[in-house]
């Protein structure tokens, strides 16, 4: 690379917005013959962006993001040779890890990602229950997504042109009739009945953010709460000395 490639441009961040999770359904009657005996579901993990394409039936994925990942692997639970593989059977739930690799113009390490497997529809029973399989298979695929944002602080010059002449799909600003809004599309709402796949939207962004600033104003709230606490047992503690030294 050329040295001017190499500099890094300071006090500048540049972000992509990504979603990461799984998709499961139930085995057809067909399908299980293809799999061990003990498997009840299909599903497929994987790292997309968070726009959908239009008319799509994949939640995300409306850009290809091979211009900045290099790769991306995922570590499956023990009982699986082979952690690199996206579409897999299985019949229990588990924490996945998700490593990307970045392309080497971006200079950046691996980032780490984990998503818990989600298999079952617990929406329709509750958490401490498995559906009874002929409502599973009413409430059709299981979709289990979460929204993220990787952050590139100070990238080199190379590395923030590739990206800035890959500008990411927006999110659309509000619902639309298809795919339908992600918050919604638990198995078994009135959405869902209606058809159509979650989605991401631009204001469920915005309404993600203003909970965590909610949550940071109540972190702070609690931490200026402990700190009063300790100071005044603090100066406790420095009285009773006092006496102890009389």
């Amino acid at each position: 690379m050329a040295n001017a490639e190499r500099v890094r441009v300071r006090n500048l961040s540049i972000f992509r917005p990504i979603i990461y999770g799984n998709t499961a359904t139930l085995l057809t009657a067909d399908e299980k013959d293809k799999y061990p005996a003990e498997h009840t579901h299909k599903w497929t993990v994987a790292v997309r962006s968070a726009a959908s394409a239009p008319g799509s039936d994949i939640v995300g994925g409306a850009d290809n993001l091979a211009y900045f990942i290099k790769r991306v692997s995922f570590k499956l639970h023990d009982t699986y040779a082979n952690p690199t593989r996206s579409k897999l059977g299985g019949w229990g739930e588990f924490e996945i890890q998700i490593r990307m690799n970045f392309i080497a113009e971006s200079g950046e390490k691996a980032m780490v990602l984990y998503h818990h497997l989600k298999l079952h529809p617990w929406a329709l029973t509750g958490e401490s229950e498995i559906p009874p399989l002929d409502i599973a298979i009413k409430a059709g695929p299981v979709h289990s997504w979460q929204y993220d944002e990787i952050v590139f602080n100070d990238p080199y010059q190379n590395f923030l042109n590739i990206l800035t002449n890959h500008p990411p799909t927006p999110l659309p600003r509000t619902k639309t009739t298809k795919p339908i809004p992600f918050h919604v599309a638990n198995p078994g709402s009135l959405e869902a009945s209606k058809g159509g796949l979650p989605e991401f939207t631009a204001q469920m962004e915005k309404d993600e953010a203003d909970r965590l600033e909610e949550a940071k104003r109540a972190i702070i709230a609690e931490q200026e709460k402990t700190r009063s606490i300790l100071i005044v047992r603090e100066k406790e503690l420095e009285r009773h000395k006092k006496i102890l030294d009389m």
